[in-house]
């Protein structure tokens, strides 16, 4: 039984604990930014390929104290690397800290990458290459104030990188990002879903997969698959009983638009680009103007967040505008709307039934929900 650490956005730890847990995953805790777990390595491929949620899967080595940068030496330098990767991959180190009292993490960084390549020195007289870009191994140190942790990255390329979105706009949402708001509105395949401000098409892309019973990994490589411990069997049965899941593409109740012709583009082409092209259809127009596609469903969007002083009063001047619209044509729709501009619910002139807290990066935003009940809210 190995243990592992899921890393994913802050705000949706609770809903990874419950999809590793629908994957096989024990001793299942919640921390900020992220999920312990425990599990053979079964259950790693599987978290790789089928969270929608995570980041990445961190496979935890060792745990041990530190006072200063030769400790956290010899406790790599004790670390059996070549058991876990062959010398001639390339390797980098990633260093993370929260109360630090170290002065570099950066030399912290260093001194784990010595501690490695001497391992490999003293094993086999040869060192692995350092590539900081696309590295075939990534080894983490995470430290708090007194004790030093060290992972290797199962995962490789960050898991929302699902493989296939080739076009985007202006700062889109990260897939596992989208994948957990959408999870947060409560939507089920079957239930019309639109999103009326598409950009390149992420929310509208997460659900078909969801619809689809397609798992995000399967058009990906993984960085598991490239270390010693590798079960090439255990893991090809796991990707084909994966694959005959998937559920064939039509025509869904899923509908995108957007009033930017590049986002329309580059929504068609990520639909095209991932065989999802039968399956959403997308237009160009104006929320402010569509229709509803049903009498009820989920209406999904990630505004414009207005960075710099004119955007805002564009917002301004836009929100009123569309709490007019929501009123006139989305009675018996539940609208979610993910945004970093706080003053929506105020100036849209709704009042949200829930508001959660959710960060994209750095960035503080808010899940606004707001249900138009049916009959009420209709413009006489």
């Amino acid at each position: 039984m190995n243990e592992y650490f899921a890393i994913c956005p802050r705000g949706l730890e609770e809903l990874l604990l419950e999809e590793l847990r629908g994957i096989g995953a024990e001793n299942l805790r919640t921390t900020h930014g992220g999920v312990h777990f425990s599990g053979d390595w079964a259950v790693c491929y599987r978290a790789n390929l089928e969270s929608r949620l995570a980041t990445r899967i961190l496979w935890h080595l060792v745990t041990g104290p530190y006072v200063k940068e030769d400790d956290i030496y010899r406790l790599a330098l004790r670390q059996l690397w070549p058991n876990h990767f062959a010398v001639t991959r390339t390797m980098r180190v990633v260093t993370t800290a929260i109360k630090c009292p170290l002065k570099s993490l950066d030399y912290v960084t260093l001194r784990v990458k010595d501690a490695v390549c001497d391992r490999f020195r003293e094993d086999f007289g040869e060192r692995p290459n350092i590539e900081t870009r696309d590295p075939d191994v990534s080894i983490h140190v995470f430290l708090t104030e007194n004790r030093c942790t060290l992972y290797l990255d199962t995962s490789g390329r960050p898991l929302w990188q699902r493989g296939f979105r080739k076009a985007s706009v202006d700062a889109p949402l990260k897939e596992n990002l989208a994948a957990g708001i959408l999870k947060m509105t409560g939507w089920q395949p079957g239930t019309p879903l639109i999103d009326p401000m598409c950009g390149s098409g992420t929310f509208l892309l997460e659900a078909v997969q969801v619809a689809l019973d397609r798992a995000p990994g399967l058009d990906r490589g993984f960085a598991f698959e490239l270390l010693k411990k590798f079960d090439a069997l255990a893991w090809a049965q796991i990707r084909a009983a994966a694959e005959a899941r998937v559920k064939p593409a039509g025509p869904l109740p899923i509908y995108g638009s957007d009033n930017d012709e590049r986002a329309v583009r580059a929504t068609r082409r990520n639909l095209q680009e991932a065989g999802f092209a039968d399956c959403v259809r997308v237009e160009l127009a104006d929320l402010l103007d569509i229709e509803a596609p049903a009498p009820a469903g989920i209406l999904l969007s990630n505004p414009p967040y207005g960075e710099r002083i004119g955007e805002q009063e564009e917002l301004a001047a836009f929100y009123p505008l569309l709490g007019s619209a929501l009123k006139r044509r989305w009675a018996g729709w539940n609208c979610f709307f993910f945004t970093a501009d706080l003053r929506l619910p105020k100036l849209v002139g709704l009042k949200p039934s829930r508001k959660t807290p959710l960060f994209n990066g750095p960035l503080e935003c808010r899940l606004f929900e707001i249900r138009m009940v049916a009959g009420s809210n209709r413009d006489r």
